[in-house]
């Protein structure tokens, strides 16, 4: 009885619909086998093919971008398998309107009934909610199908991931669009008003979301057109979808960690077409020159010192000129780093470092180099010794600076690519020197 809740209603079927009834409704698939772009998991050998041809289920979150079916595939399970279907959002529903349906599930499954409970948003259901499952679902009342546009790893109590099997949801692909825009067209018995590349517009447009692309055909089927619209006069004709981005979940840091990898792959256009997703969705201009200020110390470095100088001016252009006209210096920023010799020996340098000092913490510098301010340090060796290489013949006094009980390090080690070439062979310069004053 899911009128009780504040969730979801589940749709009524397919046959029931009236005409007046919005296209995606109308369309809705009455069959697993009708659901469209999900045949690695709803095919005869995928995962809900199996369990359904085996006449159980077991419990599972379906993870998919929106439009990709996931209410439509638990509404079927529950047909398919004969189980009493009440579906409920996380986003309208609380711990009451859980109980309730838990309540219900077991009087039902006293006279043979046993339920599917169908939660939209599973996500959205703080820890202590989603803990509120697990009795239900181990002693069987429920069979639980909660769906989720966010990463489950993440979003979900690890204890409710290991009672509950995670499906993928793919986006729709461009085969599985047209094939609703196909059944759109049967359902209307005409043809789309457009031209062909407005109906391959049309079908990028959508972003793989299919509910999505059946509510820009119901609006192109509910006006008459002259004559079909050509890919400037749909553009101008339906709202353009916006890019799905939360700043805060799965999808910006999928984005951010494929514009740096780009970036460390040296392939400029790829990193310039990341840069641009995230900027077009409304990412701050400020968090993407942070990343690429790291990149170029921790991916370019010596290789090319002028990268770091080249993120810099950025934010200072960005700074003094805004948007869109200081994203051009992001964008410039963004290709210099990928064209960049790549070097991570300032990177592996730092580590190695900071991980000597934290293991050597006290260890006392050589008397040598000790700062000695006052007589008494003086006469007790403090800086007795200290070559002044200004003073040598080449400008290098060899002299050791390590503590007595650290041998000399070398966590700097450059590549022979760039600059960091000729830094590689200043440093041998410098060993063969200290060598030679060593062993005199």
């Amino acid at each position: 009885m899911a009128d009780l809740f504040a969730g979801i209603e589940p749709p009524p079927a397919p046959d029931t619909l009236h005409e007046n009834a919005p296209l995606a409704d109308r369309l809705r698939p009455r069959a697993l086998g009708e659901v469209v772009g999900q045949d690695h998991i709803t095919g005869p050998e995928g995962a809900i093919g199996r369990m359904v041809a085996a006449g159980r289920l077991s419990s599972m979150v379906l993870w998919g971008p929106p439009g990709t079916g996931k209410t439509t595939i638990a509404r079927l399970l529950a047909d398919a398998v004969d189980l009493r279907f009440v579906a409920i959002s996380a986003v309208f529903s609380g711990v009451a309107d859980l109980k309730k349906a838990f309540g219900e599930a077991r009087d039902h499954a006293k006279i043979g009934k046993r339920t599917l409970l169908f939660v939209d948003e599973i996500h959205r259901f703080n820890r202590a909610q989603q803990d509120g499952f697990l009795p239900y679902v181990e002693d069987g009342t429920v069979t639980l199908v909660g769906a989720t546009t966010e990463n489950p790893s993440f979003e979900l109590n690890a204890a409710l991931l290991s009672r509950a099997q995670v499906l993928i949801l793919h986006r729709l692909d461009r085969t599985a669009l047209e094939q609703l825009l196909a059944r759109a067209e049967a359902e209307m018995d005409r043809p789309l008003p457009l031209d062909v590349p407005a109906r391959d517009a049309l079908v990028a447009s959508a972003d793989g979301d299919g509910r999505f692309l059946l509510n820009q055909v119901e609006t192109l089927f509910a006006v008459d057109l002259p004559e079909p619209l050509d890919p400037a006069g749909l553009s101008a004709f339906l709202q353009r979808r916006v890019a799905v981005y939360d700043k805060d979940r799965e999808g910006h840091y999928n984005l951010i960690s494929a514009l740096h990898k780009s970036i460390r792959g040296s392939d400029p256009s790829a990193a310039l077409y990341y840069l641009a997703r995230m900027l077009t969705a409304g990412e701050e201009p400020l968090y993407l020159l942070r990343r690429l200020t790291r990149a170029a110390s921790e991916d370019v470095g010596l290789a090319d010192p002028q990268a770091l100088v080249q993120c810099i001016a950025a934010k200072d252009t960005y700074d003094f000129l805004g948007s869109p006209e200081g994203e051009l210096a992001i964008a410039q920023a963004c290709l210099y780093l990928a064209t960049a010799p790549k070097s991570n020996a300032v990177y592996k340098a730092q580590k190695a470092a900071w991980r000597s000092a934290r293991e050597t913490g006290s260890l006392m510098p050589p008397d040598n180099i000790l700062n000695a301010p006052t007589k008494l340090m003086r006469d007790i060796g403090y800086g007795k010794g200290y070559a002044y290489d200004h003073d040598a013949t080449d400008g290098f006094s060899g002299a050791n600076y390590w503590p007595a009980d650290l041998p000399p390090q070398a966590f700097y080690e450059p590549t022979d690519r760039g600059f960091e070439k000729r830094l590689a062979e200043r440093l041998a310069w410098w060993d063969e020197r200290r060598q030679s004053r060593n062993d005199v």
